[in-house]
């Protein structure tokens, strides 16, 4: 590796301005990082624009979209708070991570607790505000909240689960509309498994030296020299995937497939142009994927609004 790519943002407006005591648990939950709260947000939007809906839900569309981007933000902040937990003694011995609030000893594990605790609380006030269909899907995917942070000790394919945690709002986006699962739905939550497969693969490209040190697996080290062609593969079926969820949910084609089409070729750039012996560069790489979940975001709802 020829550089390296901080793990902390102090440049970031919402930790320099907080007050002290504040930054720690900020900084503990990414939000001076917002990448992954968008990661986890656009399966929740993109599921909620594909639904068929009744006349006259517009306005019920918008307070639905209001409360996933709040509930993204928490539980975000909650997953990140159970994995620097769990991973505590791990981070204190990588070079991107030392310096997170546990392992530096800003926040003590009890403390880190107590602000889980205070997080899964408030995502909870959100999530009953939906039917009970969704609200027991919110509550499934805890499951995969809490076992996740252990994945990367007893198998290669961690971005495999992350893909089944993150990609569950394509699930609870559409039945907050639909009321019921059904078969869009569920090729969307596939193909958004595959993009977090592709996407967070490039991410592990910056701790691979230090992760085969301590012994984390991961796919970039399990892929190796072949991460690119993997990476193209797993791209390559989540285009495939989402096209085929928006056509088998009756959206309009024409601008559904061209928003789509873009979004595919921000993904060929992610794979021509990833230095992956760079870790900045890996960062740049997998950050870029938010114009992707912006661009396919766009095609659903003008596919949804033409149909």
């Amino acid at each position: 590796m020829t550089d390296t790519a901080s793990d902390i943002r102090a440049e970031s407006w919402l930790i320099r301005w907080a007050p002290p005591g504040v930054r720690p648990y900020l900084t503990l939950a990414r939000l001076d990082r917002p990448i992954g709260t968008w990661l986890l947000l656009y399966p929740c939007w993109w599921g909620l624009a594909m639904a068929p809906r009744p006349a006259g839900f517009g306005w019920t569309d918008l307070w639905h979209a209001v409360l996933f981007g709040i509930g993204a933000l928490v539980m975000r902040g909650a997953g990140c708070t159970v994995n620097d937990i769990l991973d505590r003694d791990f981070d204190a011995r990588v070079a991107r991570t030392r310096t997170r609030p546990i392992p530096s000893g800003a926040v003590s594990p009890t403390q880190a607790v107590l602000f889980l605790i205070a997080q899964l609380l408030l995502g909870f006030l959100v999530l009953i505000q939906f039917n009970s269909t969704t609200v027991g899907l919110g509550i499934a995917s805890l499951v995969l909240v809490f076992t996740y942070p252990l994945m990367k000790r007893i198998t290669w394919w961690p971005q495999a689960f992350l893909g089944l945690a993150f990609n569950w709002g394509a699930l609870v986006g559409w039945t907050a509309v639909a009321g019921e699962l059904a078969l869009p739905s569920l090729l969307l939550y596939a193909a958004g498994i595959c993009w977090t497969l592709g996407y967070d693969t490039i991410y592990a490209l910056q701790d691979i030296e230090d992760d085969a040190r301590i012994g984390i697996k991961s796919t970039a080290r399990l892929f190796g020299g072949a991460t690119r062609r993997w990476v193209a593969g797993f791209y390559a079926l989540t285009v495939l995937g989402i096209g085929a969820a928006g056509l088998s949910a009756g959206l309009e084609p024409l601008p559904f497939l061209l928003l789509l089409a873009a979004g595919a070729a921000q993904l060929a750039w992610q794979v021509a142009m990833l230095a992956a012996d760079r870790p900045a560069d890996c960062l740049v790489k997998f950050k870029s994927n938010r114009w992707f979940g912006l661009l396919v975001l766009a095609g659903l709802l003008a596919g949804r609004a033409l149909a």
